[in-house]
């Protein structure tokens, strides 16, 4: 069985017992999260929500809170001797799924 959550705009399959890495969310470390589910697949197929599933849910435990590796970004203009470097780190949240109830 798997389950199709949305969480930070994205949408992400998930089994059982997956960790996964989603937008950063406002909980910490061990706390429990649940997730709304827009498709439920089984044996039986597939069932998509309009837009949730109704009574399916997601149920998750928060391992850690961090930021991704450190990406370069430049701007550059030509004949103005303009340079600049930035970096970015990408907040996470990562999450391990415990239960999927339809």
């Amino acid at each position: 069985m798997y389950a199709v959550i949305q969480t930070g705009g994205k949408q992400y399959r998930v089994q059982n017992d997956e960790v996964i890495f989603i937008e950063k969310l406002d909980a910490e470390a061990n706390d429990t999260v649940t997730f709304d589910v827009v498709a439920l697949g089984s044996e039986d197929g597939i069932k998509v929500g309009t837009p949730f599933v109704e009574g399916a849910k997601v149920t998750a435990e928060v391992v850690k809170n961090g930021k991704g590796k450190k990406i370069r970004v430049a701007t550059y203009k030509p004949k103005k001797g303009e340079k600049r470097v930035m970096g970015h780190r990408q907040p996470y949240t990562q999450v391990k799924i415990t239960s999927i109830e339809a």
